[in-house]
């Protein structure tokens, strides 16, 4: 448990700052709490909750980011490799099945990634369409001049 606020660390470049406030029950974090207690009833219960546990935040976030970095899909979506690079399990059946269905994922995939590419075409060639429309009705109403009134 810890009182008071913290300073920033003074040091050489790339030291890491403490937070100006440190979890624990000090005035500065009680009257916080009730602050946000007041205003925005959760984030008076924000502010609890860093109290109670703010400390093992930053473990926290270290411990998913390792979690995350070791399965199978941190490392995929990190190194950018996709699901073309797994690594085999050693069980024959299951590792050919896997690329069975990786290899159709992968199909699946490419052809509704075509089919969205043909859908944007559409709505491009519908935009202009709608644009040319609105060009050619300015085109006509401007040629009218203003004695002339639009009929409907």
């Amino acid at each position: 448990m810890s009182y008071g606020t913290a300073t920033h660390a003074s040091g050489p470049a790339g030291a890491s700052c403490r937070p100006a406030i440190r979890p624990g029950w000090s005035p500065a974090t009680i009257g916080l709490m009730v602050l946000g207690f007041i205003v925005f009833w959760p984030l008076g219960l924000a502010m609890l909750a860093y109290i109670l546990w703010g400390d093992r935040l930053p473990n926290l976030a270290r411990d998913a980011r390792e979690q995350w970095n070791a399965s199978p899909f941190g490392q995929g979506l990190s190194s950018g490799r996709g699901f073309s690079d797994v690594r085999p399990t050693g069980n024959a059946a299951f590792d050919d099945y896997r690329a069975r269905e990786l290899k159709r994922l992968e199909e699946e995939r490419a052809r509704i990634d075509e089919m969205r590419a043909e859908f944007d075409a559409f709505l491009q060639e519908l935009r202009r369409a709608r644009d040319q429309e609105e060009f050619d009705r300015f085109m006509a109403d401007r040629g009218r001049g203003p004695a002339q009134a639009p009929q409907a």
